[in-house]
């Protein structure tokens, strides 16, 4: 057996804790945690974390942290007594849209298996008496929510993983990272060098300074937020109750940011809704060595002003608090994120040292469990790509952004927030070529990644009124209605009938050359990609437990040179990882990767008429592509590298070309297409075409968490090919023998848009949920992806649960665009058009 590696995790909170307990539980044995304030109260967040869990998220990565958490904590035990109270939780809504969005909330819990029941006033009275009843509409009750003993907690690991043989260093801080050759050798602290293989940074709010030893922007904010407690109250007071003690269920006030637990004979109460109070962490200072409940760094002093409007509506919500008096306040720090996610993964460059931040006591555990078995076993068996340090864009590491949207979220931690909602600032970081002219077609734009990308364009309004009745979009529910415009229409009609033109740039492009990059491109993909050059290959990569990481498009441009595009930037950030591994070993074999996707832009010119422009504009050699070739060339002598591939499934081309003629690239394609009822079509459009096509989209579709076959994607596997990542955990498996498969439904009621994460009940039994929805203009439809298990087959009836309504749908085939009979041919101009070419 392998010794194991030589590791150092810097903090000893409940994260760095839980981490040492989890490597030592899969057989690591030379683990020392260091930590700059004392073991028995740290001083960080963990320190004063009041311990609510409530693990219902919108994320399901988010939600099972928080199941593995409470589970764990269940189990840590001493003198009888666990770590977590099981008291329940309970989230009441005072007004009509929180009552709604708690019947969104069950719908998640469904999804993600968490056990949950909607109350009206009466049930919540019974549940919880002390609640005002003229203020409460209904409620969500959780049972198996509730109070982590996070300090206890702590302890107790600390002890056991004492025994099991991890050192503990406490007064020791971090003053720097050494490494040598790329790779962490060990850690400097004031009483000398700690040797490691690797390092793993867990230092809460101070990790933005670990960070910065080794040059690795951490994107965490610290934020101080408001916790107070109230003086002794008898309707709390019950024989033999601790002191911390707790028996009603903890509670959340979200219409007015407020949360409540026990203390005993006290309430305790959280308030997010004051003013943002950004901290900076150095100014901090170390840990002193005395440390206790009221003398720690991550406790500020309160400032009362702040909490008047939360102390006010808490005493209408729970009449008892108007009799008692706040006796303790403070202002307690917690890391922010500009997502709302932790920060979870490796350095990009800098090989063995690792992160594990912004984690809050309610994903602690599931947090460190995923990142033991990242260490151990090379994958998470939940997908992380919603906490990947990797997710976030180089712009979106920029303290202003950091900051700015940090804070945001700190703002609407317990907003209502629709899932199309555009965030309202920062914007325009980002913009394609063609900016200028979609907002001359009044593009109603939303933000991705830092990116502007067009919703859809007002200027195709017009077009409504010649839309054909069997195109038309039905009217929506009011909440699927908002940030939805029937304009979506249009453009599918168009795109399905005549020519769109697409902004396609933020889509991320790489460069990967050199003498090996045919071989790790080969090694990185499941299908064979040594074609010669002229071909392109739409192809997954997978982990090597055979969970996909992402599918990609390689363009093989010369022997040694390849056009690379993929969807995320934890997909460029592996491909660069690995390259970079595999050309240390092999250094005559090297390959580099570059991203070239903001010095170029990309068009996808897409519909039955798209060849017409191509050969108005006398490019014969790109209208004569088979499916899947490109060719560079010029385009009214502008040079493009033009590609044969779709998203929405129908003929064209993506045609890519430097940032610098970008603009009149656009505006080449846009006069050429006039004779042709050429539209500019948005995300919207897009989405629901490439629905009807039976296209994924990673990330939501597809994830670690899925491999090819259970996704659909079994022929992106080449039969034979031998050597690829995650080749041995998929040998032998087919779309026949999955337990679960990606199905296609369609929705019975058109006007409930279900807009993802609904759960999906067959025979009464929440058995999968939405990935995707959309309307589908083509087949007037609502359409939904969701992974059902294998029993359900082609013809079945499910259900979907939408705000506490099951809504009635069908699984059938897909693509469910594929009838050439259901198109109509859209009006354009008078001049002769040409034959439409065969589809994709």
């Amino acid at each position: 057996m392998a010794p194991s590696p030589r590791v150092v995790i810097i903090g000893a909170g409940i994260v760095g804790t839980n981490l040492a307990d989890e490597l030592v539980s899969r057989g690591w044995n030379d683990i020392t945690v260091v930590e700059q304030g004392p073991l028995v109260m740290p001083g960080g967040s963990t320190s004063h974390a009041p311990g609510l869990v409530f693990q219902t998220n919108s994320s399901k990565t988010m939600s099972e942290f928080a199941k593995y958490t409470v589970s764990k904590f269940l189990s840590l035990e001493q003198d009888g007594q666990s770590c977590f109270n099981q008291v329940g939780g309970l989230e009441v809504a005072t007004t009509p849209a929180r009552l709604e969005e708690l019947k969104r909330k069950r719908g998640w819990a469904q999804s993600w298996k968490i056990e949950t029941h909607l109350l009206t006033t009466d049930e919540c009275l019974e549940l919880y008496p002390l609640l005002d009843r003229d203020s409460v509409l209904g409620g969500l009750h959780i049972p198996s929510d509730g109070l982590a003993l996070a300090a206890r907690a702590v302890q107790l690991l600390i002890s056991r993983t004492t025994k099991a043989g991890v050192r503990y260093l406490d007064m020791t801080p971090v003053t720097d990272i050494e490494r040598s050759d790329g790779k962490v050798t060990g850690v400097t602290t004031p009483n000398g060098s700690i040797p490691a293989d690797i390092v793993i940074s867990c230092a809460g709010f101070w990790g933005v300074e670990i960070g910065a030893m080794v040059g690795l922007p951490i994107p965490l904010l610290p934020l101080a937020h408001q916790y107070v407690k109230t003086g002794s109250l008898q309707a709390l007071n019950a024989p033999n109750k601790p002191v911390n003690g707790a028996d009603l269920p903890i509670l959340r006030h979200q219409d007015q940011d407020l949360y409540y637990r026990e203390h005993g004979d006290r309430y305790g109460i959280g308030y997010y809704g004051h003013r943002p109070m950004p901290v900076v962490a150095a100014s901090l200072g170390s840990t002193p060595k005395h440390v206790d409940d009221k003398n720690m760094p991550s406790r500020l002093d309160f400032t009362s002003e702040d909490f008047k409007p939360a102390w006010e509506a808490s005493k209408k919500l729970l009449p008892v608090l108007r009799e008692a008096e706040i006796t303790d306040g403070f202002n307690g720090i917690f890391s922010f994120t500009p997502d709302g996610g932790p920060i979870v993964g490796q350095h990009p460059t800098f090989d063995g040292f690792y992160v594990a931040e912004a984690v809050w006591v309610t994903h602690s555990a599931g947090v460190a469990k995923a990142l033991a078995e990242l260490l151990t076993t090379g994958r998470s068996e939940v997908d992380l790509a919603d906490c990947d340090l990797a997710r976030f864009e180089e712009v979106q590491l920029a303290p202003a952004y950091v900051s700015e949207t940090s804070q945001q979220n700190f703002v609407e931690v317990y907003d209502i927030l629709h899932p199309m909602q555009p965030r309202e600032s920062p914007r325009n970081l980002r913009v394609s070529p063609f900016h200028a002219r979609q907002q001359e077609l009044g593009a109603v734009f939303v933000e991705s990644r830092a990116w502007e990308r067009p919703q859809w364009f007002e200027a195709n309004a017009e077009l409504l009124q010649d839309l054909p009745a069997q195109w038309r979009p039905v009217s929506r529910d009011v909440w699927s209605a908002r940030f939805h415009s029937p304009i979506s229409a249009v453009e599918a009609w168009k795109t399905r009938t005549a020519v769109a033109m697409y902004d396609m740039t933020p889509l991320k492009r790489l460069e990967v050359f050199g003498p090996g990059a045919a071989d790790l491109l080969q090694k990185l993909t499941t299908s064979d990609i040594s074609k010669h050059p002229d071909q392109a290959t739409y192809t997954l990569m997978l982990d090597n437990g055979g969970g996909i990481l992402g599918d990609v498009i390689v363009a093989r441009l010369e022997a040694h040179s390849f056009h690379v595009g993929v969807f995320s930037p934890t997909a460029l950030d592996y491909i660069s990882r690995t390259a970079r591994q595999y050309s240390k070993q092999t250094p005559n074999q090297w390959t580099q990767v570059r991203d070239i996707t903001g010095g170029t832009s990309s068009i996808g010119l897409w519909g039955p008429l798209a060849p017409s422009i191509m050969n108005a504009l006398h490019a014969p050699s790109i209208a004569n592509l088979p499916h899947h070739g490109f060719c560079r060339t010029f385009i009214a002598g502008i040079p493009v590298l033009a590609l044969r591939l779709s998203h929405v499934g129908e003929l064209g081309w993506e045609v890519y070309t430097s940032a610098e003629f970008g603009q009149r690239l656009w505006d080449v394609l846009w006069a050429a297409g006039q004779a042709y009822g050429v539209v500019a079509a948005g995300r919207a459009a897009l989405n629901a075409l490439r629905m009807e096509k039976g296209f994924r989209d990673w990330g939501a579709d597809m994830t670690s968490e899925h491999d090819a076959f259970e996704a659909g994607l079994g022929h992106l596997v080449d039969v034979g090919k031998e050597g690829f990542v995650g080749e041995m955990a998929i040998k032998g498996r087919s779309e026949g023998n999955s337990s679960r498969r990606l199905r296609t439904m369609t929705v019975d009621d058109g006007r409930s848009v279900v807009l993802g994460k609904e759960p999906v009940f067959y025979d009464g039994r929440a058995v999968g949920y939405v990935t995707s929805a959309a309307f589908a203009y083509t087949i007037r439809k609502l359409i939904a992806y969701a992974y059902l298990p294998g029993e359900v087959v082609d013809g079945a009836a499910v259900e979907i649960e939408y705000f506490g309504r099951r809504v009635r749908a069908t699984v059938t085939d897909e693509p469910l665009s594929n009838v050439p009979a259901r198109r109509e041919r859209a009006q354009v101009s008078s001049r002769a058009v040409e034959p439409v070419r065969a589809r994709l």
